[in-house]
């Protein structure tokens, strides 16, 4: 069960604002449940959680089986929507530390979202003399970060295991028909996985785009996909108080309407980071455009109060907080008592550390909504594969939601291209000739 608490923004708004955004809220609700809005035929995970392919999903479990079999370690190639969401999953069910863990499932490295060599280099050798498998996961398969990652990887198995060993090994998530990807994979006998045509990379981590290596990881899939069909269900209510995406929602418009430009994700977990990360590719990329949008910013907390406090508390008021509150902690740790008392902590002997953490979020909460940042609560029943694929549709809900109220196609990301023609010209890709010669001059440099 999700909750919004909307208490800690009341004062800051002019009120009631719900029953004026009702009406707007309404119209988005309904363009997404018939896909007819804006990028509307980009909305097939509005019902996937109940529609999902059966047979391919029966397939990413066995291949997760397969993978955990034989392979110590599962090195998936992918960037933006094709990693932060199955890194998200895994680093807050298994761990942000779940590679140095003591387990029966494969590590996890993440490679071919950037163009470091160092990174690149670091994972190759993670590999080196550990058996492994890759999954590529790219629609087009002509994406620069993961392609050349995967031309890296797909090298060190066919001298480890040769072309057919290599091949058996690799699992290919890209278009279902269509591709350099998908040519590829058929040409050399990947086993393939979908990207769906309706499903954009940010909304994808509930299709094999995530669930393959979450499966991996050993997290409950079904769980999590289950948690997600009890949130759809919930979402379909057209009711602002029945309903905690358009509670959300429209919380968050109408403090953007009201100068709040910015709004930060906190919760008080170190594994929830990655979530964060895919929470700002979510709401940066489907809400940034026309020059309109939040700013999606994010903090671990308690620590960034040591680092980011001082700024939230006392400096500019553009933003406000959206607070993810997990349920009780699945170990509970009590402060010992230390006779000797050098520390002067015996007045927290014998209290959890989950009790201490929730006076730290009160006491934080009451600092910041009485130092003028607003705070909307986002309330779980804990940490579950359950709990975590309602969050996953929640968000995703919402953000859907969001862009149509700002009146923006909030599944097109037109910006992006901008930076990839720029690349593919000053590195010489063919048909960029024209662009490159234009860039090499405003760059003040030579063709070379």
């Amino acid at each position: 069960m999700i909750k919004v608490d909307l208490t800690n923004i009341q004062n800051f708004l002019r009120l009631p604002y719900e029953a004026a955004l009702s009406p707007r809220l309404r119209i988005a609700h309904t363009r997404l449940q018939q896909g007819d809005g804006l990028g509307g035929e980009f909305t097939g995970w509005v019902h996937l959680p109940r529609n999902y392919d059966r047979q391919e999903y029966s397939r990413i479990k066995a291949a997760a089986a397969r993978i955990q079999g034989d392979s110590k370690a599962l090195v998936v190639i992918g960037i933006g929507g094709s990693y932060l969401g199955a890194r998200g999953v895994i680093e807050c069910l298994c761990s942000p530390n779940y590679n140095l863990k003591k387990k029966t499932t494969p590590n996890i490295y993440f490679i071919g979202n950037g163009l470091s060599s160092e990174a690149l280099t670091e994972v190759m050798e993670l590999v080196d003399g550990v058996d492994f498998s890759v999954n590529v996961i790219s629609k087009s398969g002509t994406t620069t970060e993961p392609a050349v990652a995967f031309r890296f990887f797909r090298e060190l198995l066919e001298k480890r295991y040769g072309k057919e060993g290599a091949a058996r090994r690799i699992y290919a998530t890209t278009d279902a028909h269509k591709g350099a990807l998908k040519s590829l994979a058929d040409a050399n006998g990947y086993e393939t996985f979908v990207v769906p045509d309706d499903i954009g990379g940010r909304y994808s981590v509930l299709t094999a785009v995530g669930l393959l290596p979450i499966a991996a990881a050993g997290v409950d899939i079904d769980a999590l996909m289950a948690g997600a069909a009890e949130m759809m269900d919930t979402c379909t209510a057209a009711d602002i108080a029945e309903n905690p995406a358009w509670a959300y929602a429209g919380a968050r418009y109408e403090l953007y309407r009201m100068g709040r430009k910015i709004e930060i994700l906190a919760a008080y977990e170190p594994a929830f980071r990655f979530m964060a990360e895919w929470w700002k590719q979510l709401y940066g990329e489907s809400e940034g455009k026309e020059n309109k949008g939040l700013f999606p910013a994010s903090v671990e907390f308690t620590a960034d109060l040591h680092s980011m406090g001082q700024y939230i508390q006392q400096g500019e008021r553009h933003m406000f907080e959206t607070v993810v509150r997990f349920g009780p902690s699945v170990h509970q740790q009590q402060v010992p008592f230390d006779a000797a008392n050098g520390d002067g902590l015996n007045f927290l002997a014998g209290k959890s550390m989950d009790f201490i953490a929730r006076q730290a979020m009160d006491g934080t909460l009451l600092a910041h909504v009485e130092g003028g940042v607003p705070n909307i609560i986002v309330e779980t029943d804990g940490s579950s594969a359950h709990t975590l694929g309602g969050l996953i549709y929640f968000f995703e809900y919402a953000c859907g939601l969001s862009g149509y109220l700002l009146d923006v196609n909030p599944f097109d990301q037109p910006g992006v291209e901008a930076y990839k023609k720029n690349m593919f010209a000053l590195l010489g890709k063919p048909g960029y000739e024209e662009l490159r010669a234009a860039l090499l001059k405003k760059l003040g440099r030579c063709e070379s």
